[in-house]
């Protein structure tokens, strides 16, 4: 078990400990990647001493049209995995920033890649988490060698737990490369997204993000992000990103439930901007925080408070 693990996990219809939440080495998934995942956040907000998950609704409602993408045999609502989630949180008391992952997964012994007539179940579990990749001091990134796959491939609106292959080759190319993220081309080189995270660009104080046709993932944090910069004022537009266009952008940065919301300082050894936080990219993440944690009466609505 992680050490930043809760005590409780959901598996198999019930809330168990966390080390009695274990498959067999023959479960399908495992074998083969066929399941659908989630990434959802809480925050603790000690002031008003509760934890407020971030666009619960949405999320459980993805993940459902993730199964149903996938024709994973299960029956599951949105709602029905919304109180999931919350009852596991209540039984763990979590009072800190929290990490949660709802899995489907194909959960028979069985053989053959398919989706159909195979059993599915759900599990659940939570990670005490504050930082994924560092929000403050910029993050210096790579375009991958390896091409972002497309809908028509694996689909890209669906978090296929399999699809993440891709993902992992280019961050440890990144990595290995000294760099701290990855970013993505689509199959007609433009820019898709980072390897776990959408992308915007700012040029001329307007904002520019790739579209879903891209072969981005439909990113609940993105649409929020959009949805706060149209608020501020600033015009924001979805459209085709050509490579170089990375490197003469005044600001650029990523959101994603993990990443949260991350400037980028560098793509390729170019330098972004002048080096620095972007204006624009500084007041979206300064209002994002505020509302994730309970400070921005604005944006309360999407926020679930567990106690």
């Amino acid at each position: 078990m992680a050490q930043n693990s809760f005590p409780y996990t959901y598996f198999e219809g019930k809330i168990v400990p966390s080390e009695d939440a274990k498959v067999s080495v023959q479960t399908h998934a495992l074998q083969y990647g066929t399941g659908v995942f989630g990434g959802i956040r809480g925050y603790y907000n000690e002031a008003k001493q509760n934890l407020y998950v971030f666009r619960l609704p949405e999320h459980c409602k993805r993940l459902v049209n993730s199964t149903k993408i996938m024709q994973l045999q299960i029956k599951i609502t949105p709602e029905e995995i919304q109180n999931i989630i919350l009852d596991l949180l209540r039984k763990n008391e979590a009072k800190q920033n929290v990490y949660l992952r709802p899995f489907i997964y194909t959960s028979a012994l069985q053989l053959s890649p398919r989706f159909h007539d195979v059993k599915a179940d759900i599990t659940v579990y939570a990670l005490k988490l504050d930082d994924y990749l560092d929000t403050q001091n910029g993050l210096t990134t790579m375009v991958s060698s390896w091409q972002r796959f497309s809908d028509n491939q694996i689909p890209t609106l669906s978090k296929v737990s399999g699809g993440y292959v891709n993902s992992a080759l280019a961050k440890s190319e990144a990595v290995q490369n000294g760099m701290d993220e990855a970013i993505f081309l689509d199959a007609r080189g433009f820019v898709s997204e980072g390897s776990a995270e959408n992308l915007f660009i700012v040029r001329d104080g307007v904002i520019h993000t790739p579209t879903i046709p891209s072969s981005i993932l439909e990113g609940i944090t993105r649409r929020s992000i959009i949805q706060i910069a149209k608020d501020l004022g600033y015009q924001v537009i979805e459209r085709d990103i050509a490579r170089s266009e990375l490197y003469i952008a005044d600001e650029l940065f990523f959101s994603g439930t993990g990443v949260q919301v991350a400037w980028v300082k560098e793509v390729d050894r170019r330098v972004i901007g002048n080096g620095s936080i972007g204006p624009i990219t500084k007041k979206i993440q300064s209002i994002f925080f505020e509302t994730v944690r309970g400070d921005e009466s604005k944006y309360m609505n999407w926020l679930t408070p567990v106690y």
